[in-house]
């Protein structure tokens, strides 16, 4: 598990599985995947598979710009439209 970006709207946390424990299945990230907690609205979604390939994509594109927190922010925030999982415990 590895954090990847903290502000006050938004934490997102990378979690790598071992491939000899991933669940066999397609695409290049399906042996884990991120995990995004919306603070404010308290609620969390994980990504795998093809979204989380989107996800890694979407901000390495946007890394290069050299962004502003309200632009990654804005950017995390359409993921989080998907959340439906309440945040319990964090």
């Amino acid at each position: 598990m590895l954090m990847l970006y903290n502000s006050d709207n938004f934490a997102v946390v990378q979690i790598d599985v071992p491939a000899s424990m991933a669940a066999v299945g397609d695409g290049p990230l399906m042996g884990g995947g991120y995990e995004i907690v919306d603070k404010f609205a308290r609620r969390e979604i994980f990504l795998q598979g093809v979204m989380a390939q989107s996800f890694k994509d979407g901000v390495e594109a946007l890394i290069e710009t050299e962004p502003s927190e309200e632009e990654l922010d804005e950017f995390i925030g359409r993921f989080t439209t998907l959340a439906q999982q309440p945040v319990v415990l964090h």
